[in-house]
């Protein structure tokens, strides 16, 4: 029967073309739809990933922002020897900070920052000793503390540590990290270790057995691609022998 035959005689439907159609049109309309949703939910992915990037950089620049503000001029005694406990080149900085009671022990602690190989890439990493005589002389599960440049920093760091009821620690600040570099800024060196304060501060790559601390330091940290601004902490000017903190025996 056809078309004109069913219109004569009152009955409606559809024809198998019809049909076809109709099935063509519904599969193309929830294929779009299907393809919008992984593109949106690709989307969504990418813009979640860069916010827990862009959150874990900022966490970083401002914990260590805060740390580094807060460095002390403290001096130790090694072999008999004052060494002020601030020194530092491109990959590793070492000071003397507070930490919350949330980190360890409450106190002033001896931090040491820098890069670290690890199984999972590059990873800025963080030691810290308790400044304390028996604490930085080492035991069973605490290495001994030696100035930064006397031997080994980071090697074999590969997870967050937290030992001699948090008198001792390593922690695993971010991982991936792509570009890091650090400066320091203040007074060139003269002649050996001695400052030439009748020189104009400058930055520098090295910051080693000098007797005051830099008036700031640099950081570069990109991670991923994102690339933020140079994260400087002044950290105060100072002159020779304005300020000695507790002495501290090293034993050896």
């Amino acid at each position: 029967m056809n078309t004109k035959s069913r219109q004569r005689l009152g009955v409606s439907g559809f024809t198998l073309v019809e049909l076809l159609i109709a099935f063509v049109m519904v599969a193309l309309i929830s294929l779009l739809l299907f393809s919008g949703l992984r593109v949106g939910i690709r989307a969504w992915g990418a813009v979640e990933s860069a916010a827990e990037i862009n959150t874990e950089l900022r966490l970083t620049r401002d914990f260590l922002r805060r740390i580094l503000s807060q460095a002390r001029p403290v001096t130790l005694l090694v072999e008999a020897e004052p060494y002020l406990v601030f020194a530092g080149n491109r990959q590793q900085v070492e000071f003397v900070a507070p930490l919350s009671e949330q980190v360890g022990i409450p106190g002033l602690y001896l931090l040491r920052l820098g890069l670290e190989n690890t199984g999972l890439g590059s990873t800025l990493v963080l030691k810290r000793w308790l400044l304390n005589p028996e604490v930085l002389a080492g035991g069973r599960e605490v290495p001994a503390w030696q100035p930064l440049g006397n031997g080994p920093s980071f090697s074999g760091v590969m997870e967050d540590q937290d030992v001699a009821a948090g008198a001792y620690g390593v922690s695993l600040l971010m991982e991936g990290i792509e570009e890091f570099e650090i400066s320091y800024f203040g007074f060139p060196e003269g002649d050996g270790t001695v400052l030439n304060i009748d020189a104009q501060p400058e930055w520098q790559a090295i910051w080693q057995n000098l007797p005051i601390l830099p008036q700031a330091v640099r950081i570069h940290l990109t991670k991923a691609q994102r690339v933020w601004p140079d994260l400087i902490v002044e950290l105060g000017k100072g002159v020779p022998g304005t300020e000695v903190g507790m002495g501290v025996v090293v034993p050896r």
